[in-house]
């Protein structure tokens, strides 16, 4: 099937949902996506960042379809033409839904360990809006340690409900959910139960903004004076794949993640003894650093980004000066005589 999005075709598969599509093509036309998880089977449709306007529903039916689509849904049809970037309509809902998004969301970005790799602080640097219309009162929470070394923060949460399907497909004995209905919804555990099992912290790494966050973590670094490595050891866990990024300070392991690609999702989950036992460099094997193949503060001057040369096209030698003056300025044709000495 032949798909067009924002002036560029690509051929897909039947099955295919837009979002998918437009992450074929790549580029500033993909859509944000707060909820949709590759990894994840069910997951998306939720936070309605990824909506797209579809001008042209197929070959068959080319009459545009009314609403605006999440494209993470929507499956793709032939000769299918979807307007991304290139649609204001399609801006200005993303711009409406970053500040529902942000209602209840406080500033924390300052003390949040998820500053820097947050896709609710890379949204809303294209979307947001700098000044707030909300003057309602917030909905507040207290911290809640969730698991030995996980704590919640459901200031921060934007019911992505990825955690949830995390423990749903990872494990067998899921104990936290959503609890309440419309405003009053949250996650959390059923009777302040705690999250024991060996694969909870894989709910650290989906999680898109700073509501689960790694105790063990915990202000201690922010993420970009910290260097990424990839590593591996042999996990004897089973389902684990020992392959993860390591996040050192000098020669520290300050933290252990699993390896995310371009849009932050891990490529494998991990399990809790790589993620937070191991925190020695004798016990990983390092494979070199790590590269990050989507703009983000942690990668800028990263020595293994290719940098472009910086060419400033100006007259022979002006910002070194005349040929001639900085002949008298460093008087390389007067001979040093130290017997002349003035007085």
């Amino acid at each position: 099937m032949k798909v067009t999005i924002d002036g560029q075709s690509i051929d897909v598969e039947p099955g295919t949902t837009i979002l998918q599509a437009a992450r074929m093509i790549g580029g500033d036309l993909v859509p944000p996506a707060m909820c949709y998880y590759s990894k994840l089977k069910g997951s998306g449709g939720k936070c309605r960042c990824c909506l797209v306007e579809v001008s042209k529903g197929s070959e068959a039916d080319p009459r545009p379809m009314p609403k605006l689509m999440a494209s993470c849904v929507t499956g793709c049809m032939d000769g299918m033409e979807v307007n991304s970037k290139s649609s204001d309509r399609v801006t200005e809902a993303r711009k409406s839904v970053t500040e529902f998004l942000l209602i209840n969301h406080p500033l924390d970005c300052p003390v949040c360990d998820q500053a820097g790799e947050c896709d609710l602080q890379n949204l809303s640097f294209e979307h947001g809006n700098p000044k707030s219309r909300f003057i309602e009162e917030k909905r507040t929470f207290e911290p809640e340690d969730i698991g030995p070394n996980i704590q919640l923060h459901m200031n921060r949460c934007i019911l992505c409900q990825r955690c949830v399907q995390v423990a749903d497909q990872l494990t067998d004995n899921r104990v936290h959910g959503v609890l309440d209905r419309g405003d009053h919804a949250n996650i959390s555990t059923g009777i302040s139960k705690a999250i024991d099992n060996e694969f909870s912290g894989n709910m650290i790494d989906v999680c898109p903004v700073g509501a689960l966050t790694d105790k063990t973590f915990r202000f201690k670094s922010r993420v970009w004076f910290n260097k990424p490595y990839n590593a591996h050891r042999e996990c004897t866990t089973p389902g684990c794949c020992g392959k993860t990024t390591v996040w050192m300070f000098g020669g520290e392991i300050q933290r252990v993640t699993g390896r995310k690609d371009e849009y932050h999702e891990v490529e494998e989950f991990i399990c809790n003894s790589c993620r937070f036992d191991h925190k020695n460099v004798n016990d990983w094997v390092i494979e070199g650093p790590r590269e990050f193949e989507k703009d983000s503060v942690i990668n800028q001057n990263n020595y293994t980004q290719k940098l472009e040369k910086v060419q400033i096209d100006t007259e022979k030698n002006i910002l070194l000066g005349r040929d001639e003056d900085r002949k008298k300025i460093s008087m390389a044709e007067i001979p040093l005589n130290t017997n002349n000495q003035n007085s």
